[in-house]
């Protein structure tokens, strides 16, 4: 992000897909949202009175809330709806809520926003926004959804990144991106993976060419992004030093990307080896050790509980 990210900023990028309108607090139009140093997302919500962000979601529902409490205690969440560190507020669906706090506006020097759209429509706007701000990264490898979750198959030219996207696809799982995918933090841990509009649905294969899968294998095989949780590394056998210790517990390390470390897993790649079965099963393994189980640790312990039995 090369410049801070100004109330009038999104208002321009967002007024025509929103049909935004000004309503008041247009004297905060320079009102910082984001800086130019800070690279987490924008904070945005429906209304959070203890903590609120600088841009709050204001629907009818939250509006009938506050016709609800008696006038002094709705006037103190106003004043608080409309204070920094809030920056923005953006009424959606109904004009009553904006014409009736625009005065309130104009004194807190907030801008006041609405648009038609509901809540939910305008924060999937403002979500798609942040993506293309937010701190970005183009990586060679093939980017894939495997039983559900985001994989990064990463390695040198030559170690069949590309013929293995193409195997996981024919196996029934789903590629988003071949060779460049564009990696961007969307939150603090959060790592989502996009494939460039040019090259969406192609695949390119040594020997084969350009594959359309969308065309070859239906809109099924295909996704448009989902968030990394694991890491593949392809790496040749006579290349990758694999010490005893590693033989029970994995090549299993933890590769940082835009500030977001991602679990990793380094396979090697030798003739006759299934790679899209050991990916399989790597992603599997993955699902479990993220819900607590660990295979090895369980052998360990029998074979500890082996060993103190025949000890005894």
């Amino acid at each position: 992000m090369s410049e801070p990210i100004r109330a009038q900023t999104l208002f321009q990028a967002l007024q025509a897909i929103l049909q935004l309108c000004w309503i008041g607090g247009l004297a905060g139009a320079e009102r910082v949202l984001q800086a130019t140093d800070d690279t987490t997302p924008i904070r945005l919500g429906r209304p959070d009175w203890l903590q609120p962000p600088p841009l709050q979601i204001l629907g009818i529902e939250e509006w009938h809330f506050l016709q609800t409490l008696e006038p002094s205690a709705r006037n103190a969440l106003i004043h608080r709806l409309l204070s920094p560190p809030v920056v923005a507020v953006l009424v959606c669906g109904s004009m009553t809520p904006a014409e009736a706090l625009k005065e309130s506006a104009d004194a807190a020097e907030t801008a006041l926003w609405y648009t038609p759209a509901l809540p939910g429509a305008a924060l999937e706007q403002l979500h798609e926004y942040q993506r293309r701000c937010g701190p970005a990264l183009v990586i060679h490898g093939e980017l894939l959804e495997v039983f559900g979750l985001g994989v990064l198959i990463t390695g040198a030219s030559g170690t069949g990144k590309s013929e293995l996207a193409l195997e996981l696809v024919s196996r029934g799982h789903r590629l988003i991106a071949d060779d460049t995918p564009q990696l961007q933090r969307v939150a603090p841990n959060v790592l989502e993976g996009t494939c460039p509009a040019a090259l969406r649905d192609f695949l390119e294969v040594r020997g084969l060419g350009i594959l359309n899968i969308r065309r070859m294998f239906g809109d099924s095989a295909i996704k448009r992004n989902k968030r990394i949780r694991l890491i593949i590394h392809l790496e040749r056998a006579e290349d990758m030093y694999l010490p005893a210790e590693q033989r029970l517990h994995g090549a299993r390390a933890s590769r940082t990307l835009l500030d977001v470390a991602i679990p990793q897993l380094s396979l090697p790649i030798a003739p006759g080896r299934n790679l899209a079965v050991l990916v399989e099963c790597a992603v599997r393994d993955h699902i479990q050790r993220l819900g607590g189980y660990h295979a090895d640790f369980e052998l360990n312990d029998r074979l500890q509980q082996e060993m103190n039995g025949s000890c005894a």
